[in-house]
């Protein structure tokens, strides 16, 4: 029987978490699995506590947002360690992709019985900060600095928070020159942003890459190009299903490793959490993490 360690964001949706893992520990242990809690003071101390859960062998359930999720993966990331993860934050976007259900039930079912699957991670490495491992994508552009008014939104909770952020970034972004790599070719794009994905979705259910995939061993590289504001709030409601990608202002391309830079300080994300300025690089870290799903 398979004995799990919860790592815990007290932050992420208050006390949306804690219900969130309550509902699920009742039927991890009424199946006989071991159920340890931890709750993290950080996210630098939630990579602790994941990396120490897993050298004991342990399953370790991220229990929040991507967040959470990003940096409890990225800590388990080429360990060998399996994660689980229990979504309970804003955008949950890494586990829709992974096609995870909400029910407490089905989830421990998952848990449970499922087999480990081998996804990607996202190696990100700056100038600005130490190098880490993430899940879902590294953003550069409006949609990083939307991600940062969502993140300081005291009353906007959800979709309605990144909706909210978007458009308070729209009407302020001016098109910034990208100098984008794709494996060692060079792009020059001008416009709103450069996403490397893994993950389909991002900014709480948004298909930014509708074909990514998280074991295919490739970074889905979305450019939207410079438009009109009332063009790009089109395309901001088109990714709700992804049609966005047939607007000619779009560009994908596929690549292993993309270097972003720009001609001014344009701020980059990855997974709702890293908050920094271009340049960065994302390199796939193929079927790196073990993940039950």
């Amino acid at each position: 029987m398979r004995q799990f360690t919860a790592v815990v964001n007290p932050t992420a949706g208050g006390a949306t978490a804690a219900a969130a893992l309550l509902a699920l520990a009742r039927h991890l242990r009424e199946a006989g699995a071991g159920l340890r809690t931890e709750y993290s003071r950080s996210l630098a101390h939630a990579r602790e506590l994941a990396r120490d859960a897993g050298r004991e062998g342990r399953v370790v359930l991220a229990v929040g947002g991507d967040g959470i999720a990003g940096g409890v993966g990225g800590a388990l990331s080429g360990t060998g360690a399996t994660l689980g993860l229990v979504p309970a934050g804003r955008g949950n976007d890494f586990a829709r992709a992974l096609g995870l259900p909400g029910d407490p039930a089905a989830l421990a079912r998952i848990l449970l019985d499922h087999a480990p699957r081998p996804v990607d991670t996202i190696e990100v490495e700056s100038a600005v900060h130490d190098r880490v491992v993430v899940l879902g994508s590294v953003y550069a552009g409006v949609d990083a600095l939307a991600n940062r008014h969502a993140n300081r939104s005291g009353l906007l909770r959800g979709s309605a928070s990144y909706y909210a952020g978007g458009l308070r970034a729209v009407t302020t972004w001016r098109a910034a020159r990208y100098r984008v790599t794709v494996d060692g070719e060079e792009h020059p794009h001008t416009g709103y942003t450069v996403v490397a994905a893994n993950s389909g979705y991002y900014g709480s259910g948004r298909v930014i890459a509708p074909d990514a995939r998280v074991d295919d061993g490739l970074l889905d590289v979305v450019m939207i190009r410079q438009a009109p504001r009332r063009l790009f709030f089109a395309l901001m409601d088109e990714l709700r299903t992804g049609a966005h990608v047939h607007r000619p202002q779009v560009r994908i391309l596929r690549g292993r490793e993309i270097r972003i830079a720009a001609d001014r300080d344009v701020p980059y994300g990855a997974d709702g959490e890293v908050e920094a300025v271009l340049p960065v690089t994302a390199r796939v870290l193929p079927g790196a993490l073990r993940v039950l799903c």
